[in-house]
């Protein structure tokens, strides 16, 4: 294998499939990259066995040929080359190494044999569709924080990603719990998407999925079975066994009657229950809302730190009601809004309330009280 590249190329493309290899991998095979070079292009190909990035970029190939090496390595020495440089590569037959040359620089790496690392090829993927991809990005945005780390509930672990009705609108829609909090968020449904089964895409994936999409792609190419799913995002290919397990009937905790209404300005809510929450213990974090004609009173008693209160204007017209959140939760919640006002649908201090951003009917939030 004899090829040359052009730094900056070869840098991104080991960015992208460098981040699912782990650092500290018991099977060494799995601490490598696997180059192939064969006409003008150079592949790349990591996995993790549970994901596996793909990427292929142009290459003056002399020599093809295929082989693995430390993808963290080659990363660092590429990584540290002087931009712009030219980068020579080349496989010593005899001693199984890999030369690494640009201007006076020699790196030589030890390498294993290609035969020897894993596919996780996704087989037949009968549900395919097309999706803008910074409509997939908010997707993982407005839900992914709520995604749980608790391992035995492994089912939580991720986004279940679904076709759903809302009203006469068929949506494509990502939810995402821990039990304390619940994110819902709503795209219209992709053509071809229509009959896909409802999927538990996996924590990580998920992060690097948002980390790709960032990256100025128009749209992300969607292949689903039962099993697996792959994301094609430019010359990227990302794919990812999926959460074998059941997602429970999230609809079933969505309160459909509550009706007490608080309106609030997102913003200024924001900044005073991080003021406030600032004294509260770490193991507690718990804020008090007491809601009463046109004000919103936030506090936090914490008999080791002390106390704190701040006063909001807001919209409400009903019943007095004091009910208490989690300082962490509220936050989160409020950072995901886009308009400039949040609006709480409450039933009484014990059930659950429904947050959701004032101008955007796509997003839905519920969020579980505390005990204050």
């Amino acid at each position: 294998m004899r090829l040359a590249i052009e730094r900056s190329e070869f840098l991104r493309a080991l960015g992208h499939v460098a981040s699912v290899v782990e650092r500290r991998m018991t099977i060494p095979i799995l601490s490598n990259v696997l180059l192939t070079a064969s006409g003008s292009s150079l592949l790349l190909k990591a996995t993790d066995l549970e994901r596996e990035v793909i990427e292929e970029v142009s290459a003056r190939v002399s020599a093809p040929g295929s082989l693995t090496v430390s993808a963290h390595i080659l990363h660092e020495i590429v990584r540290k080359l002087p931009d712009g440089s030219d980068i020579e590569i080349k496989k010593d037959g005899e001693k199984e190494r890999l030369t690494i040359a640009a201007g006076q620089a020699r790196f030589s790496l030890q390498t294993l044999a290609a035969d020897e690392f894993p596919d996780l090829s996704a087989g037949e993927l009968p549900h395919q569709f097309e999706i803008e991809a910074h409509a997939l990005k908010r997707l993982i945005d407005k839900t992914r924080f709520a995604i749980s780390t608790e391992e035995t509930r492994y089912y939580l672990n991720g986004i279940y990603l679904h076709t759903a009705m809302k009203g006469q609108e068929a949506m494509l829609r990502a939810v995402a719990t821990d039990g304390h909090r619940l994110a819902q968020a709503d795209q219209p449904r992709p053509e071809g998407a229509a009959g896909m089964p409802g999927i538990i895409v996996p924590r990580k994936t998920v992060h690097e999925l948002h980390r790709l999409t960032e990256e100025g792609a128009e749209t992300v190419r969607v292949g689903i079975s039962q099993s697996k799913a792959r994301f094609e995002i430019g010359s990227i290919t990302l794919t990812t066994k999926l959460i074998d397990g059941t997602f429970p009937d999230y609809g079933r905790v969505i309160p459909q009657a509550n009706d007490k209404s608080m309106r609030v300005g997102n913003a200024e809510f924001m900044s005073a229950v991080d003021r406030v929450s600032t004294i509260a213990s770490e193991r507690g974090r718990a804020v008090k809302l007491a809601i009463s004609g046109g004000k919103l009173v936030l506090s936090v008693n914490n008999p080791e730190g002390g106390s704190a209160t701040e006063e909001l204007s807001v919209d409400y017209a009903s019943t007095p009601l004091e009910i208490g959140f989690n300082a962490r939760y509220l936050l989160d919640i409020s950072g995901q809004l886009e308009s400039e006002h949040a609006v709480f649908m409450l039933a009484d201090a014990g059930s659950p309330t429904i947050v959701r951003d004032g101008e955007d009917q796509s997003v839905l939030y519920v969020l579980m009280p505390m005990r204050v």
